[in-house]
């Protein structure tokens, strides 16, 4: 008898459910596509190796991230969140392809093959990820686009989830797959242990409510403007980019962060977009996500929220980016993440009564995300190939026409606008006004750091 109950521990402390943030994004996907993101390694290679020895790699480095073999499955009435499971059927061919890049192979070239892949729905019956191997680059290159669903892993996870499918990371013994499912006595057992953890923590519910009403502020009302209008299923895709260190240097200038640059650029660039469209603002509000991670783990999953800001759209680059950092620094709070505990519930609840896609197609409270995730520092290789570029790709959803994720890599930044091509046609326009709001504030860093001329 005491073998059998240690066993059932055992086996219910196997059980792997998605968390409530998890759930929130699997609601959050009402096209299919919506919360799709992917990565892309751009190469210093024809081809690092054929589609047989790259799937093989992959095959071998994802043991190290379980989460990578197995699929989501949504659990009977009464037993709790769906759950992570081992899939038996698993095979690496399934999940890794191969394509060659249209001419002229430069970057539109890759990003109309990226957008390509994004759009294409994961089957919701199989671990939620793909990579595809891209030759025919220009340059003599070729590139990795990994495309995961969100409820997978938020941004950090998706760095980590990177890390293990580069060279160098040390390969992991393989361990017993697939694992059993967890039975329905083990679901039972886990949902009623969840249920006493969650009343445990009812004293503190006051606690983490204050501390997301602080994370989601209040009192900012976005402008009405063509940047919201309701989405469809299309994406395109364009790079701005950015030296790291002048950046930093003028972020630090003004007394901000690497972020604030980016939210900063976004304002100016999206101000000089609508004013083209005949559609002045003097503001926008910007969600921008903060994740309670410390650390990239291989613990993948959601641990993510939201803060709204509103920031300036005109004037001098400079002084707006000084703007923008005292207004980032009244926002922060000591729980980041912690909006989540509030935008889940509440985003299931519209789900469950059916008013979930119309709520999004309409809201009201942000003009566009923008996102900056802090990637590697040194460069990468992948199977002996340098790794000379990573471009971030997020995803859109609802009325949200325009979106933007930076990453940065081996001293360069990267900012990814994504948009629909029918509510948002002049997105090269907008790409540039980036580019040009990048250049302001890196050339006004540069300009304080160099040494005066002695008279």
């Amino acid at each position: 008898m005491t073998h059998e109950r240690e066993h059932d521990h055992v086996r219910c402390e196997a059980v792997e459910r998605a968390s409530s943030n998890d759930v929130m994004e699997l609601v959050c996907d009402s096209t299919g596509t919506s919360m799709q993101v992917a990565a892309v390694l751009v190469l210093e290679t024809p081809s690092p190796a054929d589609i047989a020895a790259v799937r093989a790699a992959i095959a071998e480095r994802i043991t190290a991230v379980p989460r990578l073999r197995q699929r989501l499955v949504r659990t009977p009435f009464g037993q709790g969140r769906p759950v992570w499971i081992d899939d038996p059927s698993f095979a690496i061919a399934d999940h890794v392809s191969a394509v060659g890049c249209p001419a002229p192979g430069d970057e539109q070239a890759l990003l109309d093959v990226v957008a390509d892949r994004l759009t294409r729905r994961l089957p919701p019956d199989s671990p939620l990820w793909s990579a595809t191997l891209v030759t025919g680059l220009a340059d003599a290159r070729s590139a990795v686009v990994v495309v995961f669903h969100h409820v997978l892993a938020d941004g950090i996870g998706g760095l980590a989830v990177l890390t293990h499918l580069v060279d160098g990371v040390p390969i992991l013994p393989r361990q017993g797959f697939p694992r059993a499912a967890p039975r329905r006595r083990d679901l039972l057992v886990d949902v009623w242990r969840s249920r006493a953890r969650a009343v445990r923590r009812l004293p503190a519910a006051a606690g983490r409510l204050r501390a997301a009403a602080a994370e989601l502020g209040g009192g900012a009302h976005p402008p009405r403007c063509s940047l919201n209008r309701p989405t469809g299923t299309g994406r395109v895709l364009a790079v701005a980019r950015a030296d790291l260190s002048a950046v930093r240097a003028a972020a630090h200038a003004q007394g901000g962060t690497i972020n604030d640059v980016v939210v900063t650029a976004v304002s100016g660039a999206l101000g000089a977009v609508l004013a083209g469209r005949g559609e002045p603002v003097d503001r926008l509000v910007i969600s921008v996500p903060v994740s309670a991670r410390q650390h990239a783990t291989t613990e993948l999953g959601n641990q993510v929220g939201v803060i709204p800001v509103e920031v300036p759209t005109g004037g001098d680059p400079v002084r707006r980016l000084a703007a923008v950092a005292r207004i980032t620094r009244q926002r922060r709070t000591g729980a980041p993440g912690s909006s989540a505990v509030v935008i889940a519930p509440v985003f299931r609840a519209l789900a469950k009564i059916g008013v979930y896609g119309w709520f999004v197609d309409r809201q009201r409270l942000v003009n566009t995300f923008v996102s900056n995730l802090r990637g590697p520092e040194h460069r990468l290789s992948f199977l002996g190939a340098p790794v000379v570029d990573v471009i971030a790709v997020s995803g859109i959803s609802g009325n949200v026409t325009v979106a933007f994720v930076a990453l940065s890599y081996a001293g360069t930044l990267n900012i990814t606008a994504i948009a629909d091509p029918e509510r948002c046609p002049d997105l090269e326009v907008l790409a540039e006004g980036l580019r040009r709001e990048l250049r302001v504030l890196s050339g006004a860093a540069e300009a304080v750091s160099l040494p005066r001329r002695s008279a």
